[in-house]
């Protein structure tokens, strides 16, 4: 649910600008299109690890539970929109922000209530399952959007409400709290700090990529290098108070762990590499491919999302089969081999021609998916088995807030890069192709000066801007306008400066797998305590992990399911749990 509301906004935007009356072209409301994308995943990114925290002391399935009350109503009031313009804009952003509480509530809680109710040995495939249902929510949210919003974009936020509500009730029927609670004082310091921190930075990385002043990035706006260095300082400040509270709010010890530590950077990179990839293909499919196919504009949103069902359909047949794998094998096998594979599919993407054909291009999506679903389960069970029983929320928030951050990280990298790439070639290209269909040289020059992130925008929203740029303009050229205003001319125009910047982005997506490959591969190997013989005594399973998963600080971490498990076995053993 909470997935598929993610990316059916992405998909819907063009009829949401419609619904509420906003040109997407205008320069004073493209912070509005940034916001609606981005509003939730700055709030998710935020909130994770304190509700994290927050299941750890007072239940996991609780938190859980109140997540899924909040996201429904939300997604009421959010489809209860009346206003237009601006106050439209600001309605649907303020109650996605609200919104985004409920989906860091399921976030940060979803991975540990799981991670409590499956053995070791079973978790990998457990984890799979669950990240069939998040990761192809994302996909499958943009072939729904691209259904409902050309019917009633209200709709978008409505089909969330009967899950939601089904949700609601069934979890509090059904679900056990079965974890380890733990009381303790919340880090208040620990949690302002954290909070301003990333928020400042996020909001930075947000109005970095709009244009300030004569330049096409906003880079070097004062109020950006301000929010993002004081969101370092501030962040920085975060680490040294965690060093000094006895409650934390980030348990940084757990980052000792060398499987979490290297697991959730690997997480990071290639979540920023998919993050990056979905946009990518959104504005490839829907600004130049599918018109140059002859599609209209006002259908391009629903067929994007159907041309990348391959995507999809690769993550759902590897996802589950390398989670059971891994339970078997090992996790690292599937984490390093999936991350290569992802990088191989970059790379082949960036070779294709703007206008490919489409079975080479749902060969290499698909086998993009299957990379990604190769690595992802197994990747999270190796993360989750590191963190002791008493801090699976709060490992599992860290773990959501790293994931949640590389969505808003990826819009701007991957944006920032390809803004650079269109900034090299599009105005002059722009400004010879109009003046060769006789637009006059001085409206063609002040066209071609517009931002180009207003046009990657406008392929984004599969927009054709041309008849509102030249007005009147129009009906003094030969056609009336109509090769301008066609299927076919923005499209060619924008599609050579695209693929220079989409080669950009793209070495950095293959540069970032690489990384986590070599990230994956340094997580090691599981302590024998992990796969004990059923044989084995409670001392010699306390041997075993002490000596070769290590101490953390002064404190043994100990798997509570293979501890309990031994106490079943053993039952003259009444030493407590270290």
């Amino acid at each position: 649910m909470v997935t598929i509301n993610q990316s059916i906004v992405l998909i819907a935007l063009p009829d949401v600008f419609r619904g509420i009356h906003l040109n997407p072209l205008d320069p004073g409301n493209t912070g509005y299109l940034l916001w609606m994308m981005m509003g939730f995943m700055v709030v998710t990114a935020v909130l994770v690890v304190m509700f994290g925290r927050l299941g750890d002391m007072f239940g996991r399935v609780r938190m859980y539970n109140l997540g899924f009350a909040v996201f429904s109503l939300c997604s009421i009031m959010l489809s209860l929109t009346w206003m237009d313009g601006d106050a439209g804009a600001m309605w649907l952003i303020g109650w996605r922000i609200v919104q985004g509480v409920g989906g860091a509530l399921l976030f940060a809680n979803s991975t540990a209530i799981l991670t409590d109710a499956f053995p070791v040995r079973q978790r990998g495939t457990a984890l799979g399952i669950n990240s069939i249902a998040a990761i192809a929510g994302s996909f499958l949210g943009l072939v729904v959007g691209g259904v409902l919003a050309p019917v009633n974009w209200k709709a978008i936020f409505l089909v969330s409400v009967p899950f939601g509500v089904f949700g609601t009730i069934w979890a509090y029927l059904k679900l056990r709290d079965n974890g380890v609670r733990r009381r303790a004082r919340m880090d208040w310091w620990g949690n302002a700090t954290f909070a301003v921190g990333l928020i400042s930075l996020l909001v930075g990385i947000t109005y970095g990529i709009q244009p300030y002043g004569t330049g096409v990035m906003g880079w070097g706006n004062p109020w950006v290098i301000a929010a993002l260095a004081g969101g370092v300082l501030l962040l920085a400040l975060f680490a040294w108070i965690e060093t000094r509270v006895a409650e934390p709010l980030f348990r940084l010890t757990l980052f000792r762990q060398r499987a979490f530590l290297a697991g959730n950077i690997a997480s990071l990179l290639t979540a920023l590499g998919r993050g990056g990839l979905q946009f990518m293909l959104i504005i490839w499919l829907q600004g130049i491919w599918l018109p140059l196919h002859g599609y209209s504009f006002e259908e391009t949103p629903l067929w994007a999302g159907i041309y990348m069902i391959p995507l999809t359909v690769g993550f759902l047949l590897s996802a589950p089969v390398s989670g059971w794998l891994s339970d078997r094998f090992g996790p690292r096998m599937f984490t390093v081999g999936g991350a290569l594979v992802t990088a191989a599919s970059f790379y082949a993407l960036m070779t294709l021609p703007t206008d490919f054909g489409y079975g080479v291009f749902a060969l290499l999506i698909l086998i993009n998916g299957v990379g990604s679903g190769l690595f992802s389960s197994p990747n999270r069970a190796e993360i989750m088995n590191a963190v002791p029983a008493e801090s699976r929320g709060v490992g599992a928030g860290m773990t959501a807030t790293f994931q949640n951050s590389s969505m808003v990280l990826s819009i701007g990298v991957f944006f920032s890069l390809m803004i650079a790439g269109l900034a090299q070639s599009l105005p002059h290209t722009m400004h010879d192709e109009l003046v060769a269909q006789g637009v006059p040289a001085a409206q063609a020059e002040g066209i071609a000066q517009l931002p180009p992130i207003a046009v990657l925008f406008a392929a984004f929203l599969g927009y054709n801007p041309f008849r509102e740029l030249l007005g009147g303009v129009l009906d003094r050229l030969p056609d009336g306008g109509a090769h301008l205003t066609g299927k076919e001319f923005f499209p060619h125009l924008i599609a050579g400066p695209f693929h220079q910047g989409l080669v950009i982005a793209f070495w950095f997506a293959v540069a970032a797998c690489l990384v986590a490959a070599l990230s994956s591969l340094m997580t090691g190997r599981l302590g024998r305590g992990h796969r004990a013989a059923a044989h084995e005594t409670l001392g010699s399973e306390l041997a075993a992990v002490s000596g070769e998963a290590g101490l953390a600080g002064n404190e043994l971490v100990v798997p509570d399911e293979e501890f309990d498990a031994q106490r079943a076995a053993a039952p003259d053993a009444r030493e407590p749990r270290p």
